[in-house]
């Protein structure tokens, strides 16, 4: 094997590496893992038992900050941590201090920022966006392209769809107002936004709501409701057939 493996990092039993791989100081590594070509794995990351990486992913990758961003630079960010069975794409970034639970599936070049604390058990598709200071809980679905933005929440059993954009500032980057109000989106638990829909800052999809595809969402979607348009409007009740209460195990 190439690359270089720092001394004071902890490798579990029967964990292989390809070629060109990158482990630095204070990095633990659980047992039986398999880490791909060309990965690297900054300090102090862990990362659990049965765990796979592919191809050029980096682990606890440090933020860039630009003088002009909202966020302040945090030198004391903590390293990230990859729970058990996860298995993890090519060329996907995770940065500091985000904190992933087991048996995630992360697709091939998803981002996934700092400040960021994800459940266990959820598809994060390929090239999915999250931004930092995000939770997202257990058993959810993330479909492929779609961004969230920062200061959001998703709780348990939520579907959002490929192409969905979510936004959290009213005030489209002007006005230092806009400091004072940002804020994402919040999608209770059961909640499903369908393909390429966009939801507006601050609006809360409550459980078991539904946003069809392409809709605008302006308002918050009332639970067990659909709602479509451009702005959306509520136009039905979730049948009941439908409610995540009928689906649990389906899930």
């Amino acid at each position: 094997m190439t690359g270089s493996i720092s001394p004071k990092a902890v490798i579990g039993q029967s964990t292989i590496f390809g070629k060109n791989v990158i482990i630095e100081d204070d990095v633990k590594i659980g047992e039986n893992c398999i880490i791909g070509h060309n990965v690297v794995i900054k300090n102090g990351v862990r990362i659990g038992n049965e765990v796979q990486i592919d191809d050029g992913t980096i682990i606890g990758k440090r933020p860039l900050i630009s003088p002009r961003s909202i966020f302040s630079e945090n030198k004391n960010l903590e390293p990230a941590i990859i729970g058990t069975h996860c298995q993890i794409g090519s060329h996907v970034i995770i940065y500091l201090q985000t904190k992933i639970g087991s048996r995630n599936l992360i697709a091939d070049f998803a981002s996934i920022r700092e400040n960021v604390v994800i459940g266990d058990i959820n598809i994060i598709g390929r090239n999915v966006a999250i931004e930092n200071f995000v939770k997202i809980g257990d058993r959810c679905k993330l479909e492929t392209n779609c961004y969230i933005t920062a200061y959001s929440e998703i709780e348990d059993y939520c579907f959002i769809a490929p192409g969905v954009t979510t936004s959290n500032d009213n005030y489209l980057g002007r006005d230092p107002e806009r400091f004072n109000h940002f804020k994402g989106v919040v999608v209770k638990q059961g909640g499903r936004i369908g393909v390429s829909a966009t939801v507006l800052p601050g609006i809360t999809i409550n459980s078991d709501g539904v946003v069809a595809g392409g809709s605008l969402v302006t308002r918050d979607v009332g639970s067990k409701e659909i709602w479509m348009g451009r702005p959306a409007k509520k136009i039905k009740e979730v049948p009941e057939k439908q409610l995540l209460k009928n689906n649990l195990d389906k899930s």
